[in-house]
Order: C-alpha cells, then structure tokens, then sequence
C-alpha cells in the first residue's frame, strides 16, 4: 500500500454504508484496513442493489483495498483477537448500535487500555450519548431528522429523497475527518487516543448552511424550493428546447449582468432594483421567468454555449451515462477499469481527493469473504495449526 496513511491500521467492525464508506476513503490514501465480518454471509452490502454473477458491483467499490476477516465475534477467541489486533491498529471504526461494542466486552476502556494509541470511531444513528442514542438510526432517518428531507423537492409535494445513501456518505466524510484530527494529535505527540462519535443525524445537520440562524432570528423555516436557491437569485433549473434542463448560477452582481445581457434582456442587467442580490432575490420569479423563456427557444448545447462564452456558471443535468462518457471525468481519473473474479471489465469511480505527491490508488476490488483470514492471523503470530484449529472450532472461515 502506498499513500499518505501508509502504515497506519485501522480494524473495520461495520456492515453496509457508514462505517466501510469511511474505511474505505482511507484505504484508498494508504491505510491498512482489515474489515471484520460476521461468518456465513457477510456484510450485507454483498447482496445490495445490482449483482454481478452473486455479487454486488457496490459491494466492490465499497470493500477495496480491504482485508476481509470472517470472524464469530460470538465467541470469546473470536473477540481475543479483536483485542490483539487493536493493540497494534491505530484506528478502529464501527457502525453498531450504541452499546453494542461493550456487549461484546470491547468498549472504549478495554480497548483504551490495550492500546493507549488507538482512535475509536463511533458511528451511530444520533450519538454516543443523549435521549435517542439507543434508537436504531439509519442514514434515511438521519436525513429526515438532520433536515435535509424537509428541503428536498418541490413546493407543495411531501419531501423527497436525494436518490443517494447521503446521510450515511456525510457521516462517512465526517468520521474519516475526526479520525484524522485524533491521529495528527497522536503521531505528533500531543496526546493519547480518543473517542470520535459521530451520529448521523448530526452530520446531515452540519451541512444546512443558515437554517438555525435564519429561524432564530428571523422566525423563518425554509421550505422545499425545487430547483431554486432559495434567497440567492437567479440559481435555478432551466428547460431547455430539446428537453433537456441547465442549472444556472447568475447569482453575483457581475455574473448577472453579463447572464441578462446573453439572453437579450439589457433592461433588467442596468435596472438599479437588481444590482444586488437582495433586490434579486425579491423577484427572483420574474427573472426565472425571463431566463427560462431564453432557454427554452435553445437546444441545451447552445445554451452552453452561449454561457461559456458569457463566462456563466452553467451546467446541464448529468445522468450516469453523461457522467461516464465525460471527457473531464475521464480526463480527471474518475472513471477507472476494474477485473472482477471471472475476468469481467467493470468501470469504477475514481478517488477523492487529488493529492499532488501522495495520491490515493485502487489495488484490489471487494474481497472474498475470508480472503484474508490466514495472511491476517498469521501476521499475529498464529501458525498453520492455530489456524485450522480456529476454523474447526468455528471462530474464523
């Protein structure tokens, strides 16, 4: 493994999407992960959405550059070698219900006094702590608690999902950066390991921008928008001639001068009520009105065009299929070919983000289950023999 993370361990106790998205981003820059799983099926994430020949071409992308342990945490050698492996990891993560852990015999103050080093990532629905931590927490409930549910879709229409796993992705983001700040504090010598608990609903809750504040003072709950910014104009959602829609961001004062004036309308680019956006905002159906009645006599690629060329930000709606016939994506790396066992070619999402000197890299796809189980056991100094005993006795596969 190369990359900035290079010898650093972290032991992966999760299944599905919060806590293997988070081992996953530092496996890809160079951490050693070796992700416990339960015996017989696995992580779950192996039968979700599409398969390929019985696998999940998630299950694939998630689970790179990983290490699988198939291992019965039911039994006490099996938690005997959690514990010798945290000794020598530097992060451990984990998506279980709050408790969960220490039910096992493996909370923070055993694991703590094993390995004084060892950062703890704590991964669950609303916390460690508070009136909600022992509810079960996934990510869709962590949106529509955070808020986000409550904002998406369009006026008048019951709220509507983002179409992605988003609460789990940002609590992901979020416990991968907590991770990180523990360990610049141990590696540089400013103090022991500690806990990271990050709750799902908090991290949706981080990303909501003025919400609070605007309520606060101002008794205001923003509401469902569609496609606009609301209070920011004009930021919108555009049809276009051939069917097709734009986003356009004219929203700064220079930008929607030179927006008013591509569309024919240099009345409303010198008018002094819209000289700022504050004055915008307040007609900001009005000046909706006069873009899309541009955009829509246009096919969306004269749109660009004529965008580009005005230096607009402006961008058609992107499906998977544009995203991956894309000459930037290509050209940025984000498209990767993939083998999958059998041979088969599959194309893969590239690695966020890009680092100058030390870029992260994808060297395997999702393992097997128990790929790993003999070369990780043997690293603790287990012989050929522990190690079938340990199989017969029903501890590890």
């Amino acid at each position: 493994m190369t990359g900035p993370l290079q010898g650093v361990r972290v032991i992966e106790i999760g299944t599905l999407i919060a806590a293997p998205f988070a081992a996953r981003l530092m496996g890809e820059f160079g951490a050693e992960v070796i992700k416990i799983e339960s015996m017989g099926q696995g992580d779950p994430l192996r039968k979700w959405r599409k398969l390929h020949e019985g696998t999940s071409l998630w299950w694939y992308l998630q689970s790179r550059n990983k290490k699988s342990l198939s291992l019965n945490l039911k039994s006490p050698e099996g938690i005997d070698i959690v514990k010798r492996l945290a000794e020598g990891a530097d992060v451990l993560i984990e998506n279980l219900r709050p408790g969960a852990l220490e039910k096992l015999g493996l909370g923070w103050d055993v694991l703590h006094a094993l390995n004084p080093k060892l950062t703890l990532v704590r991964i669950s629905g609303y916390g460690q702590s508070g009136p909600y931590r022992d509810r079960p927490g996934f990510g869709a409930i962590g949106e529509a608690m955070g808020g986000i549910r409550y904002t998406t879709g369009t006026p008048g229409s019951p709220p509507a999902r983002v179409g992605v796993s988003l609460g789990d992705s940002l609590a992901s983001m979020h416990a991968v950066m907590g991770a990180l700040m523990s360990l610049l504090r141990v590696k540089t010598g400013q103090g022991e390991g500690q806990v990271v608990d990050v709750s799902l609903a908090e991290s949706v809750f981080n990303v909501m921008e003025s919400l609070v504040p605007e309520y606060d003072m101002l008794g205001h709950v923003r509401e469902r928008s569609g496609g606009a910014l609301p209070g920011i104009a004009p930021s919108n959602t555009y049809p276009t001639a051939d069917g097709a829609y734009v986003v356009i961001a004219g929203n700064s004062d220079p930008i929607f001068k030179r927006l008013m004036l591509t569309i024919g309308r240099a009345d409303l680019a010198e008018a002094a009520e819209f000289a700022h956006n504050d004055g915008r905002a307040a007609r900001s159906d009005m000046l909706d009105g006069a873009i899309s009645a541009w955009s829509s006599a246009l096919p969306i690629d004269d749109v660009l065009k004529a965008l580009e060329q005005a230096e607009v930000p402006a961008g058609r709606i992107y499906n998977v299929a544009d995203i991956v016939a894309d000459p930037h994506y290509q050209a940025r790396g984000m498209i990767l070919d993939a083998d999958l066992p059998g041979g088969a070619k599959v194309k893969m999402p590239g690695i966020v983000p890009k680092l100058s000197e030390t870029p992260g890299s994808v060297n395997w796809q999702g393992p097997a289950l128990g790929q790993h189980t003999d070369s990780v056991l043997g690293e603790l100094g287990m012989s050929a023999a522990d190690i079938a005993q340990l199989k017969h006795s029903g501890v590890v596969q």
